[in-house]
């Protein structure tokens, strides 16, 4: 161990920043070498993958309870079965037949059965996830006509294309014997999990971590390849850096190890610094824009914003290089619907400072030509220092932006419940189709408190008709199409600024294998995933 290992790991413990997991009393861990420990740096209220479709939550979640597919560098269609082991939908667009896998069964003992897909289904995505009520707001019913074969039956004409996409992240299933005739979003399942996964819930003690067990029944032949997954808690993420070194723990994921650490640790023999595995969970850095304001209801403040944005500066210096610019609300990674035929911004103070000139916002006193409210999302340090960067470009130009940091709960109050906001700084994720998270962004009303969509109170009956229209359009290729030109359109009309997009980083020690090998690795179920040594 390197002396610097040594001091970081004396640094911890004697700020018990970390309690070294050999250390923790009353419990009978895994022998070390079938044991993994990683960083968490959140404790979710609710652990329910069908209902809080978010990282935070799969994180711990996905090795617990499975969806009905996976992402996958290699599958057909990007995809890998799960419980589901083949979907093919109509023509019409009306249904689609999932035929599911034989010999899985729930962790209490109970067989799992196509009546739990089409509960899950009904009861749960559709009425209760945050992201399933759009994807299947037209589900009309499930048929099952036996317990292999779920048939999926819409109102109106629903893309397959968009089923499919949707199945890694919005069709976690639940036991219907556990949540059925239950106030699901009160059940205590919600947080001591029941599912079909590789490894067991086992316990959670409040800050300090979760642990998971192996599965021993797991459908997976000869997996989970690990006995058991302890989740510390770590809200410092400099303490996971610090942990890695002094292997105690192994894995890092979701760049919990700040990016400013990563050239240093990289050189510490035993570490691996990996960027792959996040591919279908690109974030986007966007600066949200409230309409209400009149200043930002002109599309000419809006624009000259995007051009007084050093993009490059914010990738280099901001993300370190671990990121690149963005040209719009669909990431360049994704070949079905991405396109670079949009307007553009170049960084240009002089062209900014010249639009807000000829649209009637003179310098006043100071220089200032209007002030405005700045929220930078509290979610990475990314995301409050752009934050900052934001503040000082906009002063180039004359306005003058002043910044309000606060806590998650009380971001999310100001932005998407209480409209107390000007500009905010915002990561939405990409979820591998626009209808799942990002339409939502543009679409005209969207309920009041409702996170992570258009609360700036943008509306273009223009854009409502080609998400509509995509929403309906079954042939994938003109889908493809109706997307492209919602791009184009919204790069024009600036319902948001699209600065950046980026993935993130695991670190982990060499002794643990299979890791990063699918697109959502850290969310999948990581049945695969071993330790040597």
């Amino acid at each position: 161990m390197s002396s610097l290992a040594i001091s970081r790991r004396g640094l911890l413990l004697s700020g018990s920043a970390l309690i070294a997991v050999t250390a923790l009393p009353g419990l009978a861990f895994a022998q070390a070498g079938r044991r993994l420990v990683v960083a968490s740096d959140s404790e979710p209220r609710n652990l329910n993958p069908a209902i809080v479709a978010s990282n935070g939550v799969f994180f711990v979640a996905s090795k617990v309870i499975e969806p009905l597919a996976e992402a996958s560098f290699d599958g057909p269609d990007g995809l890998k079965p799960l419980l589901a082991t083949a979907w093919e939908g109509s023509e019409d667009g009306l249904s689609v037949t999932f035929t599911l896998r034989e010999g899985v069964t729930w962790h209490d003992g109970q067989p799992f059965t196509s009546a739990d897909v089409a509960f899950s289904a009904l009861e749960v995505w559709k009425p209760l996830q945050n992201l399933g009520r759009i994807v299947f707001k037209d589900l009309a019913a499930v048929d099952t006509p036996d317990e292999r074969t779920a048939i999926f039956r819409f109102a109106t004409p629903t893309p397959f294309q968009l089923i499919r996409n949707a199945l890694p992240a919005l069709t976690a299933v639940l036991p219907r014997h556990v949540f059925e005739g239950t106030d699901i979003a009160a059940n205590p399942a919600n947080a001591r999990l029941i599912g079909t996964g590789p490894f067991r819930f086992a316990e959670h003690v409040q800050g300090q971590y979760y642990r998971l067990v192996r599965n021993e029944d797991y459908w997976g032949e000869g997996q989970p390849a690990i006995d058991e997954i302890i989740y510390r808690v770590l809200p410092d993420r400099a303490a996971a850096a610090g942990a890695l070194e002094a292997n105690e723990i192994q894995l890092a994921a979701f760049s919990a190890v700040p990016l400013a650490d990563l050239a240093r640790i990289d050189a510490v023999p035993g570490i691996v610094v990996e960027p792959k595995g996040y591919e279908a969970l690109t974030y986007q850095l966007v600066v949200e824009i409230n309409h209400r304001t009149p200043q930002l209801a002109d599309v000419r403040v809006r624009r000259a914003i995007a051009h007084a944005i050093d993009k490059d500066f914010v990738v280099n210096t901001i993300f370190l290089g671990y990121a690149k610019p963005s040209t719009g609300p669909v990431p360049e990674y994704d070949a079905q619907f991405y396109t670079a035929d949009v307007p553009s911004y170049p960084f240009d103070v002089t062209e900014a400072n010249r639009i807000l000139d000829e649209a009637g916002y003179p310098r006043g006193q100071g220089g200032v030509r209007f002030v405005l409210r700045l929220l930078p999302a509290p979610y990475f340090n990314e995301t409050r220092a752009f934050g900052a960067y934001l503040r000082q470009a906009l002063a180039a130009i004359g306005i003058d932006a002043v910044i309000t940091n606060n806590d998650s709960a009380a971001h999310q109050a100001a932005v998407y419940t209480e409209h107390a906001f000007d500009l905010a700084v915002g990561p939405p994720v990409y979820r591998g189709d626009p209808a799942i998270s990002t339409t939502i962004l543009f679409q005209s009303g969207t309920p009041a408190g409702v996170p992570f969509s258009n609360q700036g109170g943008y509306a273009n009956p223009e854009v409502d008709r080609l998400i509509a229209e995509a929403a309906s359009t079954v042939d994938s290729a003109a889908r493809s199409e109706l997307y492209k030109e919602l791009q184009r359109l919204v790069v024009e009309d600036l319902p948001l600024i699209n600065v950046a997009e980026w993935g993130f980083i695991t670190v982990y020690r060499d002794s643990v294998k299979n890791v990063s090998n699918n697109p959502r690795w850290a969310v999948s179920n990581w049945a695969d995933t071993a330790i040597e040594g």
